[in-house]
């Protein structure tokens, strides 16, 4: 990977979201879930898609605190508007696990 500079990092805003509601996404080519996240007053919320079916179920998805990128451009998936980025890291087998503080955290609040 090209080398960064400190600028260009902070140009990237990762903020955590509560997510409020959490569904299946069977349009999806790849099997994946949709979430409406609460970033706060600030942001407010902002909606995803996410192929995290192999950990997660939807209903499971609900009140958790996820990390995101919120400035990115929305993007069309398939017939969904995807308006933020959530992050995580594959497991062993390459299955996605979510990024998210390990206690609670103020929705909104920027990574830094």
């Amino acid at each position: 990977m090209a080398e960064i500079s400190f600028e260009d990092f902070l140009k990237v805003d990762i903020r955590v979201g509560t997510v409020l509601r959490a569904e299946p996404f069977p349009e999806a080519r790849k099997p994946a879930i949709k979430l409406w996240i609460d970033f706060g007053d600030e942001i407010g919320e902002r909606k995803t898609s996410a192929q995290i079916t192999a950990h997660y179920t939807p209903d499971a998805l609900v009140g958790k605190q996820v990390m995101a990128v919120v400035n990115f451009p929305p993007r069309q998936i398939g017939p969904f508007m995807s308006e933020v980025l959530v992050l995580g890291l594959p497991d062993a087998t390459g299955e996605i696990v979510l990024i998210g503080p390990d206690g609670p955290v103020p929705k909104g609040g920027r990574m830094h």
